[in-house]
């Protein structure tokens, strides 16, 4: 696992199918490219997670959100405003764009923009899949030490930085305004 110094190089890498780990507002992320079925394939086989279960989507601004999401009333839209940037995903009707690889077998997709720095900064040329570092049923990682003990091979690059811990980011469905984790 390459440590990256900057993030230039880790777009780079996003660009070329490749899985990072960065540090996020809340706990550590793995991420890659969501539009490259190969790149998402690996992240899942790597967290052992089940593709129909869907993984989150981070955006670093309100451009990249209409593309991914149906059309909704604005009134809905208000309380999502009130949230961003920030550690709360919501979940959208999602667009036609938007694979299955990605959304699993769920009818909306899970949209974040965040406020951490290194976060914001990897999706500024579009989305990219965040979802938290570790194997499916084992705690989350909150630095790049606990990354790498859950990930000893499998992820090509990691960022280092600080989480601030705590839990991953509560997930809100947009339409009723219900919490759903």
């Amino acid at each position: 696992m390459k440590k990256l110094n900057t993030i230039d190089e880790a777009l780079s890498l996003l660009v070329l199918g490749q899985l990072i780990a960065y540090p996020t507002e809340t706990v550590y992320g793995l991420g890659c490219d969501p539009f490259n079925k190969k790149a998402v394939s690996r992240l899942l086989a790597l967290k052992k997670r089940d593709v129909n279960k869907g993984l989150i989507l981070l955006i670093s601004d309100w451009s990249q959100l209409t593309p991914l999401i149906e059309a909704i009333p604005a009134s809905q839209l208000e309380s999502v405003k009130n949230t961003w940037p920030g550690p709360i995903t919501w979940v959208f009707p999602k667009s036609s764009k938007i694979p299955l690889w990605v959304s699993g077998d769920r009818p909306g997709i899970a949209i974040r923009m965040s406020a951490h720095g290194v976060a914001k900064a990897l999706c500024v040329n579009g989305p990219i899949i965040s979802t938290s570092a570790n194997i499916t049923s084992l705690m989350p990682a909150l630095n790049s030490d606990e990354v790498i003990a859950q990930f000893p091979d499998g992820i090509d690059a990691i960022i280092p930085g600080t989480s601030s811990g705590g839990n991953p980011s509560a997930i809100y469905d947009v339409l009723t305004g219900r919490q759903l984790r």
